[in-house]
């Protein structure tokens, strides 16, 4: 087995458990004790995991931060699907919240129902859906990010305020037994206020988010209905999400045609 495929059968097992053991490692590279601990060694200089006495846990705390391009480009493919999925839950006449993450604006792309009113701080979903004359379309007042593509600060929170509607669908960097996290506190703090503002929360996140927490926390599980995604979700994540009775959604055929 090649390194790079032992280094992720490990982060696989700790995606499902807490910790991991040196003998475990053992048994499921078919490696000796000397090269799990080099692979841990380089695991942990990849933040990816934490060396504990006789093993490792896994780095929960993440600090990755991307720009808009680069979010768009990653796992584009899955995010195409779960947008277009999401896009079918809509109903005509319904009342959005649609964050600036770059899934929501596969949404906004795959959208099909009519008349609906959208509130939105990113400049690119409003772009997107200005091409509909049946959406009426509200964009936050605030402070341009032109790294994130989104207007964030005091301004959008105040303006967040004054609505309600009937759903919020929203992306995240994270989802751990935290809760929801991201990396930029100036969305943290505005889609906090966003998901109090809504009758229903639809989170859509590729399987990558799983497992995952980040600087700024967004809200607790509980404030959570729905969560859309491509594969899967980690059995520690899925039991988690039971405990909290959010649904989740595996987009139909994903998995499948990836067989």
């Amino acid at each position: 087995m090649l390194q790079d495929e032992r280094l992720d059968a490990i982060v696989q097992y700790l995606n499902e458990h807490e910790r991991i053991d040196i003998e475990t490692i053992c048994k499921i590279n078919n490696v000796s004790k000397d090269t799990a601990r080099r692979d841990l060694i380089n695991l942990e200089e990849m933040r990816k995991i934490i060396r504990i006495r006789g093993g490792a846990k896994k780095a929960l705390l993440s600090n990755e931060v991307h720009n808009y391009g680069e979010r768009m480009n990653m796992a584009s493919e899955a995010k195409g699907m779960i947008g277009k999925f999401a896009a079918s839950l809509i109903n005509n006449g319904d009342h959005l919240i649609l964050d600036a993450s770059t899934t929501v604006q596969f949404l906004a792309k795959y959208l099909t129902s009519r008349n609906n009113t959208v509130v939105t701080n990113s400049i690119n979903i409003a772009s997107v859906l200005s091409q509909r004359e049946d959406i009426k379309v509200n964009l936050l007042g605030g402070t341009l990010s032109t790294r994130h593509q989104a207007i964030y600060g005091s301004r959008a929170i105040r303006d967040i305020q004054d609505y309600k509607v009937n759903k919020c669908i929203i992306g995240t960097c994270g989802i751990s037994a935290e809760g929801l996290s991201t990396s930029i506190e100036e969305e943290g703090l505005l889609v906090h206020e966003m998901i109090k503002r809504s009758d229903q929360v639809i989170v859509i996140a590729d399987s990558t988010k799983f497992n995952k927490t980040f600087f700024q926390k967004v809200c607790d599980l509980t404030s959570v209905d729905i969560v859309i995604t491509d594969k899967e979700v980690p059995k520690n994540m899925q039991e988690i999400l039971n405990e909290h009775v959010v649904e989740v959604i595996v987009v139909p055929g994903h998995e499948r045609d990836e067989l």
